[in-house]
């Protein structure tokens, strides 16, 4: 079993105006085997912390901790926490010309494992999991989300987390600019990844439709650069009904 825990975890990002604090101490603990849902309104800070957790440069830590099975990942490159077992799926993956996505998938999976893959088995594998989330194989050879619709690089990124099988996912609006078709295949991924049992989610999204495929142990209201509340999956059921409306004027009067 993996943990991967959050303390008191506070963020800036530089303005104009000078630093900007995002998160204002934030408190979690994911298990393996957990899958916990981070619901919010835009702007309360959901993905400075997914980005946080991987290593953007663009966000400066001021205090606080980050450890994946007790040891210290603020202080590991971006690469190395690749390395440890993390993962993170973009709200907008980006492109990257003139790299194939068999190239791509093959020197991340060296990467981490410090070893590269058997080819022929490996093209066997990589097919296999283009296969799972309806892509052809053909994409295999395109430049890595180049050209590729939102749905598709979405579902590239599930491929992704499939074949690299890191210890947490941290996903970042993985349902945004999905149909109900391509939500489902992503959240059928997401499922075969988790239902492993010794594997944590990070589910970070604004809406609980994707909660009706995948289905959370925690449910966490984040606002304001902090949780506010913590439940299970009947949180997310009375968030599609009262909104997030309680928790921003609470948070506004603190």
């Amino acid at each position: 079993m993996s943990t991967l825990e959050i303390k008191d975890l506070h963020v800036s990002v530089k303005t104009e105006e000078g630093d900007k604090e995002i998160l204002k101490g934030v408190n979690l603990t994911v298990n393996s085997g957990e899958v916990h849902a981070i619901m919010g309104p835009n702007g309360s800070g959901k993905s400075t912390l997914a980005y946080s957790i991987a290593g953007h440069p663009k966000y400066d830590v001021t205090s606080g901790t980050v450890t994946l099975d007790g040891v210290d990942i603020l202080s590991m490159t971006v690469d190395q926490r690749a390395r440890a077992g993390l993962f993170l799926a973009m709200q907008y993956p980006v492109e990257v010309p003139g790299v194939s996505v068999a190239n791509f998938l093959r020197t991340a999976k060296t990467a981490i494992d410090g070893e590269a893959p058997k080819l022929r088995t490996w093209v066997k594998d990589v097919n296999e999991a283009l296969e799972r989330v309806t892509l052809d194989k053909e994409f295999a050879q395109r430049s890595v989300n180049e050209g590729f619709s939102g749905g598709e690089k979405k579902r590239h990124e599930i491929a992704q987390l499939e074949l690299l099988n890191p210890k947490f996912a941290v996903l970042d609006e993985t349902d945004s600019g999905l149909d109900i078709d391509a939500l489902r295949v992503v959240s059928d991924g997401v499922n075969r990844y988790s239902t492993q049992g010794d594997r944590g989610v990070l589910l970070i999204t604004h809406y609980t439709r994707i909660l009706q495929y995948i289905k959370p142990d925690y449910v966490h209201v984040f606002v304001a650069g902090r949780l506010a509340e913590s439940g299970g999956r009947e949180l997310a059921d009375q968030l599609e009904a009262e909104g997030y409306d309680k928790y921003v004027k609470a948070a506004a009067q603190a």
